[in-house]
Parts: structure tokens; sequence; C-alpha cells
């Protein structure tokens, strides 16, 4: 059998990456044989971590999972599919956590085929526990001093810390 090497693009702001990324990143190595895990600057969002402290937090949760794959972190400012071209890959893997995910995300892959129609995208069901997790909710309750280890690694939980002292 001729099997294809498939590389995947997950896109995404990970302003904080939560388990919720990482559940997904898991579950998409198993699909493609290289996934390059794309940091989008995304100033409008205003992150409260800097691009190389998100891409950071990630290659270092990523050192203790049993990954399938080739993984490589990057950061990007521009269009989604001109980054994926850079890499020659043929699909964005893009999560859903409820139908109210679906929409946006229906829209951005409809506007991605119409710009490049050779690159697929798929999408992936948070796992059930998962699925109320946010990096929007989880920077909220750090901000008011809650509770987040339930949410993010402890690497991201030191990055926290780190930063509001």
């Amino acid at each position: 059998m001729n099997k294809k090497y498939i590389t995947g693009i997950y896109p995404g702001t990970f302003d904080p990456i939560t388990f919720g990324h990482l559940d997904i990143i898991i579950r998409a190595s198993h699909i493609v044989n290289k996934l390059i895990i794309s940091v989008a600057e995304n100033i409008h969002k205003k992150p409260y971590f800097k691009i190389n402290e998100r891409i950071e937090m990630i290659e270092e949760c990523l050192k203790k999972e049993k990954l399938n794959c080739a993984i490589k972190v990057v950061g990007f400012d521009n269009l989604l599919v001109e980054h994926a071209k850079k890499f020659d890959a043929q699909v964005i893997i893009r999560g859903l956590r409820a139908v109210a995910d679906f929409e946006y995300e229906f829209q951005m892959a409809g506007m991605n085929a119409k710009l490049e129609p050779n690159i697929e995208t798929i999408f992936l069901m948070a796992s059930e526990s998962l699925q109320l997790t946010s990096a929007r909710f989880v920077k909220e309750v750090a901000y008011h001093n809650g509770e987040i280890r339930n949410f993010v690694p402890k690497n991201v939980l030191k990055m926290f810390k780190k930063k509001r002292s």
C-alpha cells in the first residue's frame, strides 16, 4: 500500500495552551505524519502572553507527551492558508468544543477552501471532559485568582505566577 505523507497545521492563539489544546494535538498526531502547531500573533485578541512565551509553554508541555508524529511549534502572523502552504501542509486541524464553535469554524473553513482548495480542514471534537475548557475562561479565572490547575499543565501555571509577580 502506498501511504501518503501528510503534514497538518494546528493553528491557534494558545493564550495559554490548555488541556483541551493538548487533547487535540495528541489526537491529531494519530492522523498526520507531521504536525505544525502554529501560534498566531493575533494582536487583535490582545494576548496575555507574548508569542515567544506561548511557543515556549507549548514546547515544554509536549516534552512529556507521547506523540505519533513529528511536531514543530512556530509563530505566524499572515493568512493561515499562506502559512500552511509554506509548510506544504495538506490539512488544517481545528478543534470544536460546542455547537457555538461550529458556525465560526465552518465559515473559516469555507473561506480557507476558497483561498486554497488543495488544503482540507479537519474538525476534531474536544473530548467530553474538556468541552468546557477555553483559554479565554482560563485567563478570566486566573485574573480573579481562581484555581486553574484542572485546565492547564503545570508549566502554564508557573508562567501565570511568573507573569503576575
